[in-house]
């Protein structure tokens, strides 16, 4: 259903893109925000369901600023090559401004919200905090909200974490409530990575409730 396509950051920078169209008129835009291990088959995957949803959805490589074509998968080192282009190699205020630049192409069908999962789920409360032109926003499993905190959001915000997660203790999920009452925040009894049918850690009910949760908050607040 997808295609790559290029978006042009505010400094010029081109990043590879996947984007997916629905057949129809699109009820708005998507942007989904990658996990550590880039824009890969799952990911691609993801946008090409939104599409069938009925949304105009966009994937940006965020570590094109890094390294081109990465696809990494889930075992062996590419966990540790993923988490160090994300966070080593990367610099949060320029992956910001290239998620803004994504969201001018996405408006072009509507109003757009965000999806981030893993690394996209901090992405996806960042980017709450800092892009307005977003509608909502919508984080599954992001580490490292919990230090985050002191930004606060500024559009209507949902969060979705795995109850079993040893990444994300369920403390630190409790502190977000209490900082962030607004925030729609879900848990499951599900582990890391939950919504990814590509890992051994995938809960089919949970990543099934989570959608549905999901598409109910952008009915609301995209179209």
């Amino acid at each position: 259903m997808g295609d790559k396509t290029t978006v042009v950051s505010s400094d010029g920078f081109e990043l590879d893109a996947w984007l997916a169209l629905p057949e129809g008129t699109p009820k708005g835009g998507v942007l989904v925000i990658q996990e550590i291990f880039g824009v890969n088959a799952h990911i691609r995957e993801v946008v090409d369901g939104y599409a069938a949803d009925g949304y105009a959805a966009l994937a940006p490589a965020l570590f094109d600023r890094a390294e081109r074509d990465v696809e990494l998968g889930y075992e062996g080192d590419d966990f540790g090559k993923g988490a160090g282009l994300a966070f080593n190699e990367l610099k949060m205020p320029t992956t910001i401004r290239d998620l803004m630049a994504s969201v001018e192409v996405l408006a072009h069908y509507g109003n757009v919200g965000a999806v981030g999962y893993c690394y996209g789920g901090l992405m996806a409360y960042l980017s709450a905090c800092n892009i307005d032109s977003l509608s909502c926003s919508v984080g599954y499993y992001g580490g490292g909200i919990a230090n985050q905190l002191a930004q606060r959001p500024r559009i209507p915000l949902m969060l979705h974490f795995g109850e079993q997660d040893a990444h994300i203790p369920m403390a630190d999920v409790e502190k977000i409530k209490e900082v962030i009452p607004d925030a729609f925040v879900h848990t499951y009894d599900a582990d890391h990575g939950f919504n990814c049918n590509h890992r051994a850690s995938y809960s089919e009910p949970a990543a099934r409730q989570a959608k549905a949760r999901t598409l109910a908050f952008f009915a609301t607040h995209i179209g």
